[in-house]
Order: C-alpha cells, then structure tokens, then sequence
C-alpha cells in the first residue's frame, strides 16, 4: 500500500490506503463513579440491530490475477487464510482484497479506486458466501472512487447515501468491512474531525474517525445510527501499517455526484479554469478568498480576463473561504456553463464571467 504523501514534512507520520485497510476495538468511555451503573450503559450505544440490517449490503472484493505467483498480499500474512493462499500457487491468486457496498438492488457496488486499480479480475462476495464476477463501471482517481457491477439471479440488499453535511463532530459511526480478509467485521467509534486534508489530493476533505480501519476495509462503508453511509473508509495514519484509531473516510456528499456520473458515463467530466491559486487572509474576520498565482495561456481563465493577483471572493454570489472552496465548486459545475466570478483588482470589486472549461486528464 503506497503512503499518501503529505503537504508538509512530517518524518513520523505516515498515511496509508486503506486499499487494503479496518477492525478494533470499542471505544472506550470514562464515566464518573458518581454516575449509577446503569445511566453508564445507557451511554453506549447497542449497534447490534444496525449492524444486522447494513451488513447483508457490504461486500467482500478480491482482485484476482492468472500470474503464477507465492507471495501473499499483505492483508493476508498471519491470518488463518495465508496457508491457503499459498497452497493455490500456480493457479489463479488474489493480488488484493478490499471492501465494498451495494448502492441499488440492481448490483451497483462502490468501492475504492486503489482497490480494483487495473485489476484483470474481480470477485465480489456477499456476506451469505456468494461470490460474483464484477465488472468495473468506472473509476475516478482524483477522489479514489470505483463503482462495480454484479449481476445476480435476485434483487441484492443495499444501503442509502446518507448526508455528511450534518455529521457532527463526536458522533457515532459504525465501519464495516474486510480487514486483513478476515471477511464482514465491524468496528464503532465516533467522528473525530471534519474537513480534513491529508495531501491526498485536490479534493481532501475527509470525515475524521477512531472507528478501526486496517488494511482490508477500504472502500467500506461508514455508518451513522440511521444506518446510512457516510463516507467511504479511504486511508489511515499509522506508523505499524494498522489501526492507530485515526482512520479517514470520504464523504458521502462529494461520493454521490462522482458515483452518479460513473454511473452514467462511465468517467467523471469536471470543471477548470485553468488557474493556479492559493488561500488569501486569515485574520479573524477579514476579508477571505482565493489569490490567484497564475493563469495559463489559453485557458478558460485567460479569455475571461483573470489576472495574476487577483482575489477571488464569491463564486456566483457565495463567499469562499479559500482555494479549496473556488477548486471544488469549479470542479463540480458541468464544462461550458458559465460561472460568475467576484473579484478585487487594485483594490476595486468587480465581476467576471467566465465560461467554464474541461478540466485535463493532467491538470493538478
């Protein structure tokens, strides 16, 4: 599993695909001995029911391959099924294995990208023991997000997008998938953070969890109480390459809209302006924006008239907060509508409009 580089030097840190990534513990809770015994376990939630109705949708994903080959993926090694694995040599070997979960009855499937990558063969396997040649739909690498296809004799069980806009900070959340291929485990905790940048990409904005994540649970489902996903188990931070209780998940809000064009394309168009920009202003209260670096030759940006050093502060009428806020709501709007931009140019505002362009395949 290669390290997801980070933005800044960090000599002991190291984030990690959950490609092949959860399972763990519960967390723990502190009561004070004051408090009775049973206001203690009215504390802590039962996820038996929840656990029960979602996990008939979660999947099992082995990427398979013809080479002949001896070493075991490193999800398997010490595991009860390593010996297996090894006995199947010369025939055909799991390379991979991660987690997945069915969005329609029908046999959509979501899972991660780094999951399937280019994959000859996948396999998926229900939590009743069946197992279905899949098909990959699409894939989209900036967000790490692949959805599959089975077909099936019946009608599948699946689970409903939830919203991560209102996912709040400290709430529970339950992780289900297939750590070290041990097959359907789930794993509690809560929402550590929100909005969280590992250097993945452009479009890091990762639900923060304790819930354990280990290789294997990638592309899992994350769980509110209400039984719908939030996120998509993605990666963790760990010095042992296993859960050190700091797992991170893409949001379901930034997931659907990918899995919806995957769906119905089979790609993911975005938007580009063809601009190079970095935050502006962080004092309490002051103006905030997006500075612009640079424009390049050609691009939608340039015919529109944007300038190096210009400020961009709302995107049709909505303040930004930073670059990252102008980079995903561009990226979002469909090639060749037109967006209108506020700006500050020599210390007067000003609009622009500008036609939004295809972003390409090598754009940052």
């Amino acid at each position: 599993m290669p390290p997801i580089p980070s933005r800044a030097p960090m000599a002991s840190r190291r984030f990690i695909l959950a490609g092949l990534a959860a399972s763990a513990a519960l967390p723990l809770i502190s009561c004070a001995s004051s408090v009775p015994a049973q206001a203690q376990r009215g504390l802590l939630p039962d996820f038996a029911d929840l656990a029960e109705r979602v996990m008939p949708a979660v999947v099992n994903i082995a990427v398979l391959s013809e080479q002949t080959t001896t070493q075991v993926p490193p999800e398997l090694r010490g595991t009860p099924f390593e010996r297996y694995f090894r006995e199947r040599r010369g025939r055909q070997q799991v390379q991979g294995a991660g987690s997945g979960f069915i969005i329609d009855p029908a046999g959509y499937i979501v899972t991660n990208n780094h999951v399937v990558g280019n994959a000859s063969r996948v396999v998926v396997s229900l939590q009743d023991g069946t197992e279905l040649p899949a098909r990959v739909v699409g894939t989209d690498e900036l967000t790490d997000l692949a959805l599959l296809r089975v077909e099936a004799k019946t009608s599948l069980p699946s689970v409903p997008w939830g919203s991560s806009a209102g996912t709040r900070v400290g709430q529970w959340v339950l992780a289900c998938g297939n750590p070290f291929g041990l097959g359907g485990t789930v794993t509690s905790g809560i929402v550590s953070a929100r909005g969280r940048e590992i250097g993945a990409g452009p479009f890091d904005d990762f639900i923060q969890t304790d819930a354990a994540i280990n290789p294997g649970n990638s592309g899992g489902p994350l769980f509110n109480a209400a039984g719908e996903v939030i996120g998509i188990n993605t990666a963790i931070f760990s010095p042992t390459n296993a859960s050190a209780g700091i797992g991170f998940a893409t949001p379901s809000d930034l997931a659907k809209g990918v899995i919806e064009q995957l769906r119905r394309d089979g790609r993911v168009e975005r938007g580009w302006l063809g601009i190079a920009v970095q935050d502006f202003g962080n004092e309490p209260g002051g103006r905030r924006g997006a500075q612009v670096q640079a424009v390049e030759r050609g691009s939608p940006g340039a015919r529109a008239g944007l300038r190096q050093g210009d400020i961009l502060v709302a995107l049709n009428g909505e303040r930004m907060e930073g670059s990252r806020t102008l980079i995903r709501n561009v990226a979002g709007t469909p090639p060749g509508q037109t967006v209108r931009l506020t700006l500050i140019r020599d210390g007067r505002q000003q609009e622009i409009a500008v036609q939004v362009g295809r972003r390409p395949p090598s754009a940052s």
